[in-house]
């Protein structure tokens, strides 16, 4: 964990030579939602390639490269791509930029990503606001040596997903009239979909959309103390009992058509929010959902 340590200090200390600024927020971007980074004006955008330690993006449509700029007035960096369990990377390396955000100075965390829908209320293209999840990974990228530098050895799950963030998230919503769903997201290692037993059972533990992302980046985050939302879109019906074949030109396509509210939903909120971002963290927020 020392080495952990040391490597995330690297990171962050290259990306500073090139762009010197403490970000407000550091946005990832999920499957087919890569255009929201042509509304940052970019100062600097910097390969993954080229970040120390920075593992490769080889999912389709994820460009892999960080756009460090502003949008509105508010310094942000943005992912084109995240890394996934079924590339091969180990949990630890899929959250590597998570604690590199955090040595950055970030002061929230946006995960965005292209999920599968189990609640029937759901259609293709709506948003959910991520409220709880499920870890069905077989993994956690906490285990191993603790390093209390990074965070401590047993973070609380309880409110994963920082209220603060997501009472804005709700409240511009409605301002922008957006509809936008509350659930709770189910991950899996993937990249196989699931067979409809598989998802009779998901909807059965109480999840509403499945995935293969993002909740490894939030236990990190807890971890981190670094506050977190997260909104999926929901690109295909995972209904057992009327199931049809998706492939992933039709995800990318419905994530597409359905980024422009994305798009708006998350610059509202990113220019809404303070220099020093006045949400509560995970530890400090012992409110129930």
């Amino acid at each position: 964990m020392t080495e952990l340590y040391e490597r995330v200090q690297e990171s962050a200390a290259y990306i500073r030579q090139h762009w010197p600024h403490t970000p407000v927020a550091a946005i990832v971007l999920g499957t087919g939602l890569g255009s929201l980074a042509a509304d940052i004006s970019a100062q600097v955008v910097l390969p993954y390639d080229q970040i120390p330690h920075f593992p490769r993006s080889t999912a389709p449509s994820h460009k892999g490269q960080l756009v460090c700029g502003t949008l509105g007035d508010r310094p942000i960096l943005a992912m084109e791509g995240r890394f996934h369990y079924y590339e091969g990377y180990t949990l630890q390396q899929i959250t590597f930029p998570v604690r590199v955000f955090k040595a950055l100075g970030a002061s929230a965390l946006l995960l965005t990503n292209a999920a599968g829908g189990l609640n029937p209320r759901f259609r293709k293209g709506d948003l959910m606001l991520i409220e709880d999840h499920i870890n069905l990974m077989g993994d956690n990228p906490l285990i191993g040596p603790n390093d209390e530098r990074l965070g401590e050895r047993f973070p609380d799950m309880s409110q994963a997903y920082d209220r603060a963030l997501r009472d804005r998230l709700q409240k511009l919503a409605l301002e922008e009239r957006i509809p936008l769903h509350g659930g709770v997201l189910v991950a899996l290692a993937g990249p196989s979909l699931e067979t409809a037993a598989e998802y009779r059972f998901l909807r059965t533990i109480g999840a509403d959309a499945v995935g293969m992302s993002t909740v490894p980046e939030v236990i990190v985050a807890v971890h981190a103390r670094l506050p977190v939302a997260a909104i999926s879109v929901i690109t295909d019906m995972c209904l057992p009992d009327a199931l049809s074949p998706v492939s992933l030109p039709d995800i990318l396509q419905v994530a597409q058509q359905a980024e422009p509210l994305l798009r708006r939903l998350i610059t509202r909120l990113v220019t809404t929010l303070p220099a020093e971002t006045a949400v509560s963290s995970p530890a400090s927020d012992t409110s129930k959902s």
